[in-house]
C-alpha cells in the first residue's frame, strides 16, 4: 500500500474523483493545505472527502522554501511514495516536492511549460497554433493586438476554468478586458498573478481535448472528447461528449497535435487534458493540462471505456505501471451537459425533472447567487448520460433544456 502526499485540490468533482481513485487503487493519502476552512466551506454539512484522509496536516503551500523544509520534515515520520495534486495552481509545487524528495513524477519544468500558457506557447512553437503575441502593459498590449489584427482572444497565462478569457472585437473591447485582468492581481488561492497578457487569433471551428497518458516516453491515447462552448464572448464550456464524434481523419488530426505538444513540453509520467480547435486550416493547439481532465470528463472516458485516469494519476505518482486497457462497458457514448445561469440573480430553486437517460446529476440548491455567465464556475447543475449509441450529447442536452430556473427576486 503506497502512501500519497496530496497537496491541495480542487473543491469540485475532482476532489471527490482523486481520493475515491487513490483508495480504489488499494494506496492511502494525507491530504496537506495552507487554509483548511477553504475545504470545510465547501462542504458545511459532512466531511469534504479530502478530510477523511489518513493525515490531514497544514503549511504554507504557496511559499515552496517553507513548503520544501515542512515536507522534508513530514517525509521523516510519514514516508511518503508519491506526491499529487488535482488543483492546477499546485502542479508545479508538486512537481519539485516529488523532484526534491526523489519521488516518481514528471519534471517541474515540464509542468510548469504546461501550466503557464506563455511558456507553452514558446515551447510549442513548431506545433499548429493561432497567431499569437504577448504583452506586459497596456502600451504593448495595444500594439500587439494592432499588429494580430482583430478579433482576438485576451487571456490571463496562469488561471483556469476560463477565467477572464474572452473574446475582443475591438481596442475598447481590448481595454476592458485589460483592465479586468489588472483588476485581478491574486487567485482564488492568494499566490500573486503573472501579469503577461496573451493574445491569439480568434480560431473558428469545433473544438475537442485529447485525454493522454504519457509514461517512458510514450504517449498512449485514451480518446478524444468534444465540448460545446457557449456565452460569446466568453468561452464557457456548456457540455462534452466522449467519444468525440469526428470523422477518423479529424481525429488522427487532434490527437497528431496534441502528441505533438506533449513531447514538445517535455512531459512523462503524466496524465494529460490537451485542448485542439479543428478550424478550416487544419488542427491548432489551444493548450495543454498537465493533469486529468476536469468537468467530470475523466467519468466520461470512465464509462465508456473502463479507464479510471484519477486512479492512472495516482498510480503515476508512486511509479506504477498503469494498465491502460479498454474494458467493454457496453456504453457507446457517454456526456455531461451542464446548466448555466440565466442572469444572475439568487436562486429560489431549480425544477429537474426525473428522465431515464441520466446516471448522474446535481444542481445548486435555493438560497444559491448565481453570477453572471463568464467562466466554468459559474454552473448551476449538470446531467451526464450515457448510450449505447453514440448519441448521448444529444440526450443530455435535451434534460438540461427541460430544467427551469427561479429567482427569488420573481418570486416576489
Amino acid at each position: 500500500m503506497a502512501h500519497l502526499l496530496m497537496i491541495e485540490s480542487w473543491v469540485g468533482a475532482m476532489s471527490t474523483l482523486l481520493p475515491r481513485a487513490i483508495r480504489e487503487s488499494g494506496h492511502r493519502f494525507t491530504f496537506l493545505t495552507r487554509d483548511l476552512n477553504h475545504y470545510l466551506r465547501s462542504a458545511p454539512s459532512h466531511p469534504h472527502p479530502l478530510l477523511t484522509a489518513d493525515n490531514v496536516l497544514t503549511a504554507e503551500t504557496n511559499d515552496i522554501d517553507s513548503l520544501l523544509s515542512f515536507v522534508d520534515k513530514a517525509h521523516e515520520l510519514l514516508r511518503f511514495d508519491g506526491v499529487i495534486s488535482s488543483c492546477d495552481y499546485y502542479l508545479a509545487t508538486v512537481a519539485k516536492v516529488a523532484n526534491h524528495l526523489g519521488l516518481p513524477g514528471p519534471s517541474a519544468d515540464a509542468v510548469e511549460r504546461a501550466y503557464r500558457k506563455d511558456l507553452t506557447r514558446q515551447a510549442t512553437a513548431n506545433v499548429p497554433g493561432p497567431r499569437w503575441a504577448l504583452a506586459h502593459d497596456w502600451p504593448a498590449t495595444a500594439k500587439a493586438a494592432a499588429d494580430l489584427g482583430y478579433p482576438l482572444v485576451v487571456k490571463p497565462v496562469d488561471l483556469c476554468a476560463g477565467m477572464h478569457v474572452r473574446a475582443v472585437r475591438d481596442e475598447n473591447g481590448l481595454r476592458e478586458a485589460f483592465l479586468a485582468l489588472e483588476a485581478f492581481p491574486v487567485n482564488a488561492r492568494n499566490q500573486p498573478r503573472v501579469t503577461t497578457v496573451l493574445l491569439e487569433e480568434l480560431l473558428v471551428g469545433p473544438e475537442v481535448s485529447v485525454e493522454t497518458v504519457t509514461t517512458g516516453g510514450t504517449t498512449h491515447v485514451i480518446g478524444v472528447t468534444d465540448k460545446s462552448i457557449a456565452g460569446d464572448p466568453w468561452f464557457v464550456e456548456s457540455g462534452h461528449m466522449f467519444p468525440a464524434d469526428l470523422t477518423e481523419a479529424e481525429k488522427n488530426q487532434a490527437i497528431d497535435t496534441a502528441v505533438a505538444a506533449i513531447e514538445a513540453l517535455g512531459l512523462d509520467e503524466s496524465v494529460a487534458h490537451t485542448e485542439v480547435k479543428l478550424t478550416a486550416d487544419g488542427p491548432k493547439l489551444i493548450e495543454v493540462n498537465p493533469r486529468p481532465a476536469g468537468n467530470q470528463i475523466t467519468e466520461l472516458v470512465r464509462r465508456v471505456t473502463g479507464i479510471d485516469l484519477p486512479a492512472v494519476f495516482a498510480q503515476l505518482a508512486v511509479g506504477e505501471e498503469p494498465d491502460l486497457r479498454p474494458r467493454e462497458t457496453g456504453v457507446r457514448s457517454a456526456a455531461i451537459s451542464f446548466l448555466l445561469p440565466p442572469k444572475a440573480g439568487v436562486i429560489a430553486g431549480i425544477d429537474a425533472p426525473d428522465h431515464p437517460d441520466v446516471v448522474d446529476r446535481a444542481v445548486k440548491p435555493a438560497g444559491h447567487r448565481a453570477g453572471e455567465p463568464t467562466s466554468n464556475n459559474t454552473y448551476l447543475g449538470h446531467v451526464m448520460v450515457t448510450s449505447a449509441d453514440h448519441d448521448a450529447r444529444a440526450r443530455a442536452e435535451q434534460v438540461v433544456a427541460g430544467m427551469n430556473v427561479r429567482y427569488a427576486e420573481d418570486d416576489q
